[in-house]
């Protein structure tokens, strides 16, 4: 999900039909044919209204019919735009702040099937095995066809403690297979931070909300106060996106000068570009960025502007290839309208959008198996495996450093990319021969 909320005005000056509360002004760019066959379709959408109203078998909600015509309208422009009403547009703002009610994915419509983007780390559905491009079949029994994304997580949010079933299929799977999960308050801590071995520090992004980019900045500045920082890996996979100018932030706090991401729109006012900014604070440290199929949107575009200024590798696998945006207009019931404005394109002018991002290191992810279940393999002997072997002398420093690496190897065995991209930055560490002088 990428999003800009913006507060607009419409004039109420053209009240063509009563059933519409807005009605914001045809373009002049629209020809007068076109003006009047809009008119007409309106006209005849307010007859069928009507006689639904005096002759259908069971009386109509005229309130809910109207805003299934919106959400019907809406849907068949793209999977992305959609209308929102209160309750819905409210969670919405509550997730960009921080927090919801719910298993924790993001979702969209892909091939007319309700899709996930990714579940968010560590949140039910993660810890439920969900993953990115998993097909939702069926919500509580009911068939999500024909359902929109956000119909769809109404009906995925709950009270905490409330359970959901789903039917999901997976390519691979000769059957879906039914899960029930219980509902979490999602508390999404944006950000974690940590050094993965002296020097080498491993940052999680697990979505792009108000307040990352400063989290994302406080972190590395504490980091950076207890030792020297001389890599970075930056976890960007199942991130579904957030806030546009957050992730631009982010992006800057690497690049020093140039484009970041721009916007292209049909309106004059829909084209933007996003520059890098000099802050002053040096980051020349190596940087990898770890992506799957579950990244997308915001974090494309972190993703595509390192790649494009050629910043930092890129590891793992195609991202999802979200590459629109969508700006969220407040009405004035509360409700809100989810439009689809622009599609983003990256410094060195790609179209993410249906493509995502291609990793320079392509690496996919390999499930851990545990030792005791690996067969044929041979263990290496060392030294101290044999009898009577001298016995060595280590320092407690020795002993302690040694504990932290067999923890960090045990972390590395379990999850492929990230050794992968360990090993990369530690490369370039030593080819770059960076230090703190270079800061």
């Amino acid at each position: 999900m990428l999003t800009s909320i913006k507060q607009h005005l419409f004039p109420f000056s053209c009240l063509l039909l009563a059933i519409f509360f807005i009605c914001p002004p045809i373009s002049a760019e629209i020809s007068q044919a076109d003006k009047e066959a809009t008119y007409k379709q309106l006209e005849l959408f307010s007859n069928i209204l009507s006689i639904l109203q005096e002759n259908y078998v069971e009386e109509i909600n005229t309130k809910e019919a109207l805003n299934g015509a919106i959400r019907g309208l809406l849907y068949s422009l793209d999977p992305h735009s959609s209308y929102l009403p209160p309750e819905s547009f409210k969670d919405l703002q509550d997730e960009t702040r921080g927090s919801f009610s719910g298993i924790g994915i993001e979702v969209t419509i892909k091939n007319d099937l309700l899709t996930i983007v990714s579940p968010i780390a560590d949140t039910p559905a993660d810890l439920a095995g969900l993953k990115a491009n998993d097909v939702i079949l069926e919500i509580e029994g009911n068939k999500t066809k024909n359902i929109g994304p956000y119909e769809a997580i109404e009906k995925l949010r709950g009270p905490a403690g409330s359970s959901v079933t789903l039917s999901i299929h997976r390519e691979g799977w000769e059957e879906p297979k039914k899960m029930t999960i219980k509902r979490e308050v999602i508390p999404i801590q944006s950000v974690k931070a940590e050094f993965l071995s002296p020097g080498f520090v491993y940052s999680r992004i697990t979505k792009f909300q108000s307040h990352t980019s400063s989290e994302f900045k406080t972190k590395l500045q504490q980091l950076k106060t207890e030792q020297q920082i001389n890599g970075l890996i930056l976890d960007l996979r199942n991130n579904p996106g957030g806030l546009l100018h957050q992730a631009v932030s982010v992006a800057d706090i690497f690049i020093e000068k140039g484009k970041i991401v721009y916007t292209k729109g049909r309106r004059p006012d829909q084209n933007t570009v996003f520059t890098a900014h000099a802050s002053g604070e040096k980051r020349h440290y190596p940087l990898v960025i770890l992506v799957n199929e579950g990244s997308a949107s915001a974090a494309e575009i972190v993703a595509g502007a390192i790649q494009a200024h050629k910043r930092g590798i890129i590891v793992g696998m195609q991202t999802f290839g979200k590459g629109s945006v969508q700006t969220i207009i407040p009405l004035p019931d509360g409700a809100g309208l989810r439009m689809t404005t622009a599609t983003y394109y990256t410094p060195d002018d790609r179209s993410i959008q249906a493509l995502g991002i291609t990793p320079d290191v392509e690496v996919p992810f390999v499930a851990y198996a545990p030792p005791e279940k690996l067969k044929n393999e041979k263990k290496l002997v060392k030294e101290a495996d044999l009898t009577n072997h001298l016995p060595g002398t280590k320092q407690e420093k020795a002993k302690k450093a040694d504990n932290e690496a067999s923890k960090l190897e045990e972390r590395l065995q379990q999850d492929n990319q990230l050794r992968t991209a360990y090993n990369i930055v530690k490369s370039l560490n030593l080819f770059t021969g960076y230090n703190k002088n270079d800061d």
